[in-house]
């Protein structure tokens, strides 16, 4: 099969199992500014130790106007764009990480899979999000089987506002910076750089109380918002709050219709 990897622990572990049944498993990674550099970099590292055949494209959904216009199925169009390029350049059955868990939630995106005769066989075969990271255990790969979800940073941009692909490195700087300077001693879980109209929202995940309303933040505010005005997005940051993580706050399937 062809294996579609983001760099996530569902996708990167269906790929070195594969790979590992049928060494002719190909494996393809679209790079784009919506995918951090660190998952781009965490594929080209196991492609290296698995011996993957490994394609990386550019699936060009920069240059999709309707994925830029950020609508509520704004995946779908993502999806579209990964599979027409994965498909043009295999004939192998095309295959994605999706699991169990992934079912009970919105997923435009597997319309597109649908359209695109894309198998999932975590579903085929009844595997939820935690087995699969069981999975990874077992196959030895400890630098997967416990990393945190990491939507694409086009999910950090409020439904509606346009897709700017200059801005997404800039989000990722954002959560990285604070996912390093922050580890202590708030234990943090997860980091989420929120964009909204005019505002930016850090929103932390952890395992300890945060008392968000102190002030404690102040200073690392500061530092979010020299970093989008040192990258040239002044107007993004009149404010920068900080907040508890919500997942998928960014979505607002609700308020909008679906292009």
């Amino acid at each position: 099969m062809a294996v579609a990897v983001s760099g996530g622990v569902d996708s990167m572990t269906l790929a070195v199992l594969a790979h590992r049944v049928q060494p002719e498993t190909q494996i393809f990674h679209a790079v784009s500014p919506a995918v951090p550099i660190q998952a781009t970099d965490r594929v080209r590292l196991h492609a290296q130790r698995e011996g993957w055949h490994l394609h990386v494209v550019d699936a060009g959904e920069m240059e999709d106007p309707q994925y830029l216009a950020n609508p509520a199925n704004r995946c779908y169009f993502c999806k579209t764009n990964l599979y027409d390029r994965v498909v043009e350049n295999t004939e192998l059955t095309v295959a994605s990480g999706t699991n169990l868990d992934d079912l009970g939630d919105y997923r435009p995106g597997l319309v597109a899979a649908e359209e695109h005769q894309v198998c999932h066989p975590y579903v085929d075969v009844g595997i939820d999000k935690s087995t699969l990271r069981a999975v990874a255990d077992d196959l030895g790969l400890e630098d997967l089987k416990d990393l945190p979800a990491a939507p694409c940073l086009s999910s950090r941009v409020t439904t509606g506002i346009a897709i700017d692909a200059s801005l997404l490195p800039v989000i990722n700087e954002v959560e990285e910076h604070l996912r390093k300077q922050l580890t202590a001693p708030y234990s943090l879980e997860g980091v989420r750089c929120r964009i909204r109209e005019g505002e930016v929202a850090i929103q932390l995940e952890s395992n300890l109380d945060i008392d968000f309303g102190s002030g404690q933040f102040d200073e690392s505010a500061s530092v979010v918002r020299e970093l989008f005005v040192q990258a040239g997005f002044p107007g993004q940051v009149q404010a920068v709050v900080f907040e508890p993580y919500e997942k998928g706050s960014a979505f607002l399937i609700e308020t909008l219709e679906v292009n």
